[in-house]
């Protein structure tokens, strides 16, 4: 049996030791239900915002509150190593990037659009055996790439510093715990600088990260135009 880095094994080898029920809304017979799969297809962008609005917050799209079935979708992926929900899931995402973008720089552009995944504390990834925010980037950028939108994913933010658990922390102490956490390496500056680039993550809740991952970019002379995500628990 082949285990994999922080315990996650490959989809096929689960479904085989295990019986296939829906993440979703725990439905017997695939990890995605049609039920489910067809409530994904049928989301659509929307303004998010957090209150209290933390500074430097981006314009902001998502696609839904984040509530079952959604919710326990995105925890499948994130913490549970349901990595064959990427794909449903990085298209939600897409069709937030989209609308992200249609609002704040419509029209022709030469380069292609930049994903930039806000990252996830080093100990986070390394007991997930996977970085799940840049694998729906990666998903979305192939699916906005396959409907005419030429896209491609920066993973260029990185934590520089140690932060805590953002879970059970309110809006102040989450500001406080990022506050100029995130940098972009000197290496990266200057092929960003010009380009569009959009903010991605799977979920908003106080807009912290989001804003200070804005404040880092802005900081490599590369600022934002845009962030997405899947679902915000924020105001839709």
């Amino acid at each position: 049996m082949t285990i994999y880095p922080g315990g996650v094994m490959s989809g096929a080898l689960l479904d085989l030791l295990l019986p296939a029920s829906c993440a979703g809304c725990g439905e017997p017979g695939s990890q995605l239900c049609p039920v489910c799969r067809a409530l994904l297809a049928g989301l659509r962008a929307a303004p998010a915002a957090a209150h209290p609005t933390p500074p430097g917050l981006l314009p902001l799209h998502s696609c839904a509150v984040y509530r079952d079935p959604l919710r326990r979708l995105l925890i499948a992926h994130k913490e549970r190593g349901a990595l064959r929900l990427a794909g449903p899931l990085g298209a939600v995402l897409a069709e937030a990037v989209r609308g992200a973008l249609t609002e704040a720089a419509p029209g022709p552009h030469r380069h292609p659009v930049l994903l930039v995944p806000v990252p996830s504390a080093r100990h986070a990834v390394r007991a997930r055996g996977q970085d799940a925010t840049r694998r729906l980037a990666r998903s979305a950028a192939g699916r906005l790439g396959r409907t005419g939108l030429p896209c491609r994913v920066a993973p260029v933010l990185r934590q520089h510093r140690p932060v805590a658990d953002q879970a059970g922390l309110g809006a102040g102490q989450r500001r406080a715990n990022l506050h100029r956490a995130l940098a972009v390496p000197p290496r990266f500056h200057t092929a960003l600088r010009g380009r569009r680039l959009v903010l991605v993550d799977d979920l908003v809740t106080t807009g912290a990260s989001l804003a200070e991952a804005a404040r880092a970019l802005r900081a490599a002379g590369a600022p934002p135009l845009a962030a997405a995500t899947v679902a915000a628990t924020a105001r839709r």
